[in-house]
């Protein structure tokens, strides 16, 4: 079972709201250029302070509505200095990935060049996929596939993947692995399920999604992601690192904590290979961009109306803490007296950072943010559900508390 900040997924904690975010430090104030701000929001101001006033380092937020466009930030960019998080910062947004890539799988359905109900091992042949595994169970996590970061059972049994958690994820945060590689360690464990019978999330799926592209298209993936989305929409904050460590450009430290010889330590994580989760949560961006893809996604401008449809339809099985799962989306009701569906998908990579993308289908409202973690002595697990419930609250529900 996959967990945020030791919450499990299917966790009933937050019924209506979902994210992946990080744990962290310090207190400061809020920073937001008057430039970038359509109107002074003190509610906004207090939204994303509180996070800061919880124990997280610091966060930057965007927020487009009715009333214009808002950008503000709080806390610190890094520990130990005063300058806020910049607003243009770049981040590792982690599984928020996962919507890239379904939407370059989707435009490929589109173009009849892939079928969304047609097996993958018919693309794939040389991997020895069950055969039963479609384009549509891949991108919506009813594949059955192990998660090579470590999966559960049916019976509850927890099967270790490859370092992605606790002190063996920082010994070996740069290592650099191959994306066949990560799916073959996949394949070498047990099914979960027979394809189509359940529901189970897993970066296998989506790593498997990078080698349909590059074998459909003929390119490496990141180059017909750039060709496809980042060009088009002229994301100039948005990457694929491919194996470089490295953030480009303004961006804020992220801390990772974790256990060892019995003591809670953190240690900087700003610098992390992600060929860990290649196709799966490896791509770097900025709040901006986030927010000019989603609005581009959920206007048209990427897919045909009825691709965007089946994106949107869950699976009623996946129901959890996220909403259920589409492809390559969670859909999230958050009732009558709030902004009703909302489309999302969280993201983080093992360590340091974490990644909000929501918006309603008519692209009205749309927050996105990046958080980052930094204090030894903050549970997460017990900080981020409450924090979270009053963002989702004030921003989709116009500070009304969700049921």
């Amino acid at each position: 079972m996959r967990t945020i900040f030791g919450v499990p997924h299917r966790s009933k904690v937050l019924r209506r709201a979902a994210v992946t975010v990080l744990a962290a430090a310090l207190v400061a104030g809020v920073a937001t250029p008057a430039a970038a701000t359509a109107q002074d929001r003190p509610e906004l101001h207090k939204a994303i302070q509180e996070w800061i006033d919880d124990g997280f380092a610091g966060m930057q937020m965007r927020v487009h509505d009715e009333r214009g466009d808002w950008v503000g930030s709080a806390g610190v960019r890094k520990l130990g200095e005063s300058a806020k998080p910049p607003t243009n910062g770049r981040y590792w947004i982690g599984s928020t990935t996962k919507t890239f890539m379904a939407t370059v799988v989707l435009q490929l359905v589109a173009e009849g060049r892939v079928g969304l109900d047609a097996s993958v091992a018919g693309y794939l042949p040389d991997l020895g996929l069950d055969p039963r595994i479609t384009v549509r169970m891949m991108l919506q996590h009813t594949s059955g596939l192990f998660n090579y970061t470590g999966d559960a059972y049916a019976d509850g049994v927890w099967v270790p993947g490859l370092p992605s958690v606790g002190k063996e994820w920082v010994d070996n945060r740069f290592k650099s692995y191959q994306p066949e590689e990560l799916v073959r360690f996949a394949l070498s464990k047990p099914a979960k399920f027979a394809p189509g019978t359940s529901w189970g999330y897993a970066n296998t799926n989506y790593t498997l999604a990078l080698l349909l592209i590059e074998k459909v298209t003929g390119r490496p993936y990141a180059e017909e992601m750039q060709r496809r989305i980042l060009g088009p929409l002229r994301l100039t904050g948005t990457s694929v690192p491919g194996n470089r460590p490295d953030l480009p450009g303004p961006h804020a430290h992220g801390y990772y904590r974790y256990e060892d010889a019995g003591q809670w330590k953190v240690v900087d994580v700003t610098r992390q290979n992600l060929s860990l989760l290649a196709g799966a949560g490896n791509m770097i961006s900025t709040t901006k961009d986030v927010q000019t893809f989603m609005s581009a996604l959920v206007s048209g401008k990427l897919l045909p109306a009825a691709l965007m449809t089946e994106m949107s339809t869950p699976d009623p099985r996946s129901a959890g803490l996220f909403g259920s799962y589409g492809l390559g989306l969670y859909v999230l009701d958050t009732g009558p007296d709030c902004a009703g569906i909302v489309l999302n998908h969280d993201g983080s990579p093992p360590g340091g950072y974490g990644s909000l993308m929501y918006s309603t289908p008519d692209g009205s409202k749309v927050l996105t943010a990046s958080l980052t973690s930094g204090d030894a002595a903050v549970d997460t697990a017990t900080v981020f559900p409450k924090a979270l419930n009053r963002l989702v609250n004030e921003v989709f529900c116009d500070g009304r508390q969700a049921q």
